[in-house]
């Protein structure tokens, strides 16, 4: 039995471990008081809004940097304390990364010449002479709220870990969904330093980039070595998670080993931390380059499974080789396929570990051993281009001993001549197996070119993690299948290649050509294609497909014949539409026929000299395919980028051999096998299919040529763990019985709130039951916490529904408790339009009239009793809120009647949050009501209220916000003249008399500013030493002439900053008057 574990528990586990003499992180532990918000005594910080340690991070500056100025690292200080909230935060992110990885460059004077310098933030190679400091319960004020994350790591000042925790019964998914992505909204500051983002419960850890989607997080729960046997049920059991996280990679010289070497971009805008499988593998690769001499140049083989990121593995290896050694290193990238170099090349150009116009791909043989007799630190080509004449031997290109070979998908080089003479060329090299797929297959034999496994992550390990999706297999139209050991010959392996030669055709027609007669019979192609024609269309997750045949002719022809019976599909639809019985039948036919009207297809195939007359003499036009292959769209696409694009309508693809290996298409979901294949050319193929993609469960396969029957001895060598584990690879049946068990977890949550399923499904009476719903619906909205935890529940048991169709239709599946649950997850995603609760949601729209408007659909019709056709109610974005024509007294009376309370309630959260962010944007000071209110729902989360005293606080806070938002009329000021008088006002008592002084003085600076506006307030005036000054003199001037003498110097002085200072933050962010 798991046990109860507290966010605090989670919390002062963190902080106390990091204590520890053995980590030796220092600890700053906040005042987590909401009345210590602006306390920022223990961290040395200037402000609340302030993300960084001032104090640690200059006296780092010093320490690191002794011999330069003071005067430039208080500049370089200055320039790292301000808000960055107002920035494009990627393009922030990755800058300041930059500057924590390679300094910041600073201009001097050196012999009478301009000259430069390095500005060191961190020192990687020497631990000991950075600060690292844990800090709890640190405010942080934003725009509209504070807030206080609930743990951050600070390596010399500076934030790089944000660490979020919940209690052991709240998903970890509900921390990102809720938590996460609002503080992103709240204090994106916290996130322009930040390196990683950890997500725990006490139970489970994931950590991730700080704006991934949340499928990319993943769990860290091996230390040392990646054969470490998990027990992930121990590991929940005792909340040992985040304490193997800490174990891992927060001791100081881990955590500054990856990010200094584990953390990059791609093309500037993705960013990329490693997993826990490539940091130890790569460091294991690093121990055997530093044993390089003893190895005789045999580094190992790196076999980590397709789809777990095996080419941004090279790329860590690549740079930490290049950033931890000291020499003249050439890295020779190998590959045996065109469209393989090109991918991993372009792969090094977006990480920039090359430049874009860097020449590193030799165009012939010749180029080749050109560029190996330089010294050009990177080299990309194909095996192929190690040819030399066979009665020559091949020439000794360099005897360096720093060269790396890195092979990838080594298992179809290792043997070849051509990798003879590349041994021959470079004997002194250093060689190193990258591949998907294990080398000899289950045997691990030593390789004679490259030596032992240095680092193994297989497909079970990869699925386990979260690294890939699993995938499922399904056995569709039997018949077509081939039921002889047709798989005993080497057919595999002569269909595996698009472009014969002569021997492997005669071979073809002499022994294979019977199976090869079956495989392409016409009537067999028929029966696929229709059955192709008929799943696509119907999956529940519509993502991409690929479609695989024996060869290229058979490609086309599949191609052609599923465009004619998805026409027929098309048809028979239209049909099935005007036969429609309701109208929910006929939305699901409209859908599936606007998604059937968009997906393009195509054919994809290499191309070879003479293809036009040889598909002509099989009766196949290829010139429109080959057309549409290279075709550049108008916004610059060729059809990889649009294939690779979830948003284009090319959805389905129809290929032999390109595409199936080194291609990664996350979003591509379903994979159509109709060719002979098995061992790693299958276990590569069947990778097409297991990326993570956001809404993706899983991959489908559909098997029609029987190579189900050889998956388990494939899976044995390629997947498993080797110790008794099942396959990762599962028959289609196992995902319709996890739908049963998540159907049993949703049961039994929905029954520790006191709804019964079963009492809903015997419920004889179609109203009754209808009302039974409605009150479930209402209950699972009263707390926060158990509305986020039916979502993920249920969107997850949706979700994989989805993924199981159209099979679950085929297989007669049925629970009884599905379509109850579906119902209300329909209802939650506005799915299901309920005339009660509409009309619930109506009457508080009603009584919100004037100052709320509802939505309307997207004709603006409105119903035939004049409620808008969809049954949500929201402020419109534009719309000024004017609560003084809010009538308190009736919403009292309203929840009072409601019977769906937690319903209305629900839209009158809306309503305020609302409200809060137009008010606060108008006035700075209002932050307090953001924070009342917060107090209130975190109060009744808590269990800390009654229903009825919840209500009446939220009732009281609309009412002082009506106050509120009267006062400037009140007291004759403009609202951002009333901003202005406020923030002048905070912290002091006045005197009558003293306060119209400062009314005045709030009117007169505003009307200063407004004149002067155009002249001074230009656009980026904040950036430019003059209108900062100009507008810090008027402010002054200004103020100087209309406060009250009781203002004294300090005062005066911190009143002119505060001023200067919010309206800088304006025009930062873009909104109010300054901006």
């Amino acid at each position: 039995m798991k046990s109860f574990i507290s966010e605090d528990n989670i919390e002062q586990a963190i902080c106390n471990r990091l204590s520890l003499p053995e980590y030796g992180w220092k600890r700053i532990e906040c005042d987590a008081r909401v009345d210590a918000q602006d306390d920022v005594s223990t961290t040395g910080r200037a402000n609340p809004s302030e993300c960084i340690l001032p104090d640690v991070l200059f006296a780092a500056l010093k320490r690191l940097n002794p011999k330069m100025d003071e005067d430039v690292l208080k500049i370089i200080l200055q320039d790292l304390r301000k808000d960055f909230t107002g920035t494009d935060m990627i393009d922030t992110n990755y800058s300041l990364y930059q500057k924590i990885r390679n300094g910041i460059q600073v201009k001097v004077r050196r012999n009478g010449k301009d000259d430069f310098d390095i500005v060191r933030l961190f020192d990687f190679d020497h631990p000991k002479m950075n600060d690292f400091h844990c800090v709890n319960q640190m405010w942080i004020k934003g725009h509209y709220r504070y807030r206080r994350p609930d743990v951050l790591l600070f390596v010399n000042g500076l934030p790089v870990v944000f660490i979020e925790l919940k209690n052991s019964t709240v998903k970890i998914e509900e921390a990102y969904n809720k938590n996460l992505t609002s503080y992103r909204q709240d204090i994106p500051n916290i996130f322009a330093f930040n390196q990683i983002c950890v997500l725990s419960n006490g139970l489970q850890t994931k950590i991730g980039a700080w704006n991934s989607k949340y499928e990319f997080f993943f769990e860290w729960l091996r230390v040392d070595d990646e054969k470490e046997k998990l027990d992930r049920e121990q590991i929940a059991e005792h909340g040992l998670s985040i304490q193997t996280l800490i174990d891992g990679l927060f001791r100081k010289e881990r955590l500054l080993d990856y990010i200094e070497n584990f953390i990059f971009f791609d093309n500037k805008r993705i960013k990329i931390i490693a997993k826990n499988h490539q940091y130890l593998g790569v460091n294991n690769l690093m121990e055997s380059v530093k044993n390089r001499d003893r190895l005789n140049g045999k580094l190992g083989v790196f076999w980590h499974t397709q789809g777990s990121g095996k080419s941004y593995s090279m790329v860590m290896f690549v740079r930490k080789v290049k950033r931890k050694l000291h020499g003249n290193f050439t890295f020779l990238v190998i590959t045996d396929r065109e469209d393989l170099d090109t991918q991993i090349h372009k792969t090094f150009v977006r990480t920039e570990v090359i430049g874009p116009k860097e020449e590193c791909q030799p165009k012939n043989s010749t180029q080749l051993r050109d560029f190996l007799r330089s010294n050009k630190p990177m080299v990309f080509t194909l095996i192929h281009k190690f040819q030399y004449d066979k009665t020559k031997k091949y020439p000794l290109l360099s005897d360096r001993n720093d060269i790396f070979v890195l092979v990838d998908e080594a298992h179809r080089t290792q043997y070849k001549q051509l990798a003879e003479n590349m041994h021959t060329g470079l004997p002194n090299a250093n060689y190193i197996a990258f591949t998907g797929t294990p080398l000899l297959g289950s045997k691990r034999l030593t390789n004679q070119w490259f030596g032992d496994y240095v680092s193994e992550y297989n497909f079970a390990q990869a699925i386990e993690d979260g690294s890939t999706v699993p995938l499922f297999y399904s056995r569709r139209v039997p018949e077509v299948g081939l039921t002889n050991d047709w798989l005993d010959t080497d057919i595999d392996q002569i269909c595996e290649d698009e472009n014969l030669n002569d021997r492997e055709k005669e071979l073809l027609e002499n022994s294979s050509s019977r199976i090869m007669e079956v495989i392409k019979r016409d009537e067999r192609l028929d029966r696929i294609a229709k059955d192709i024609a008929h799943h696509f269309p119907r999956r529940g997750f519509w993502g991409k497909g690929m479609v695989v045949s024996v060869d290229k002719y058979t490609a086309v022809r599949m191609y052609d014949k599923v465009q004619k019976y998805w026409a027929e599909e098309k048809k028979m639809l239209v049909l099935q539409r005007n036969q429609a019985k309701t109208m929910e039948e006929r939305e699901k036919i409209n859908a599936m026929l606007d998604y059937m009207n968009k997906v393009e297809m195509a054919v994809v195939i290499s191309k070879e000299d003479g293809e036009e007359e040889k598909f002509s003499a099989q009766g196949l036009d290829i010139t429109k395919h080959r057309k549409k292959m290279e075709a550049i769209s108008s916004d610059g696409k060729d059809i990889e980028d649009r294939f690779k694009d979830k948003d284009d309508p090319l959805s389905l693809v129809f290929v032999c051999a390109m595409w199936l290996t080194g291609f990664d298409v996350p979003s591509l979901s379903t994979l159509y096998l109709d060719k002979p294949m098995k061992g790693h050319t299958l276990m590569q193929a069947i990778a097409r299919a297991n990326r993570v993609f956001p809404g993706k469960t899983c991959g489908i396969i559909v098997d029609y040529v029987n190579v189900f029957k050889y998956m388990q001895q494939a899976l044995s060598d390629y997947a498993s763990t080797g110790d008794g584990q099942e396959y990762p690879a599962k028959d289609i049946e196992r995902l319709i019985a996890n739908i049963d068990q998540t159907i049993t977890d949703c049961d039994s949550f929905l029954l520790s709130l006191g709804i019964k399923i079963a009492d809903i499904i015997a419920e004889g009476n179609t109203l009754d039951q209808l009302e039974m719903f409605r009150k479930a619906y209402n209950k699972i909205l009263e707390k926060d916490e158990w509305k986020d935890r039916f979502k993920v529940l249920t969107n997850l048991l949706m979700n994989l529904y989805d993924a199981a169709k159209p099979e679950i239709f085929e297989r007669g599946w049925h629970n009884d408790k599905f379509a109850p649950l579906a119902y209300l997850n329909g209802l939650f995603c506005n799915q299901i339009d309920d005339e009660k609760l509409r009309r619930a949601k109506a009457r508080m729209a009603e009584t919100l009239d004037q100052s709320v408007s509802s939505t309307m659909s997207v004709d603006g019709s409105m119903a035939a009793d004049g409620i808008p056709s969809r049954p949500d109610y929201v402020i419109h974005q534009g719309k000024v809120i004017d609560l003084s024509k809010i009538d308190v007294e009736a919403l009292r009376k309203e929840l009072s009647t409601t019977p769906y309370k937690a319903l209305e309630i629900d839209d009158l959260r809306c309503f305020i949050e609302q409200t809060l962010v137009q008010m606060i944007n108008k006035n700075c000071t209002r932050v307090k009501f953001s924070e009342r209110y917060k107090s209130i729902i975190d109060r009744y989360n808590a269990g800390g209220s009654e229903n009825e005293d919840y209500y009446e606080k939220l009732l009281q806070l609309v009412e002082e916000l009506k106050k509120e938002q009267s006062r400037s009329t009140d007291i004759g000021l403009a609202e951002e003249e009333l901003e202005i008088f406020d923030l002048l006002r905070s912290g002091r008592k006045l005197t009558k008399a003293e306060e119209q002084k400062v009314i005045l003085a709030a009117k007169n600076l505003y009307q200063k500013l407004m004149e002067e506006k155009d002249k001074v307030m230009v656009v980026d005036w904040y950036k430019d030493e003059q209108p900062r000054h100009q507008v810090f003199a008027l402010i002054q001037n200004s103020l100087n002439d209309d406060l009250p003498m009781s203002y004294d110097r300090v005062s005066f002085n911190d009143k002119t900053h505060l001023l200067f200072d919010h309206f800088v933050d304006m025009a930062v962010q873009g909104y109010g008057w300054v901006a």
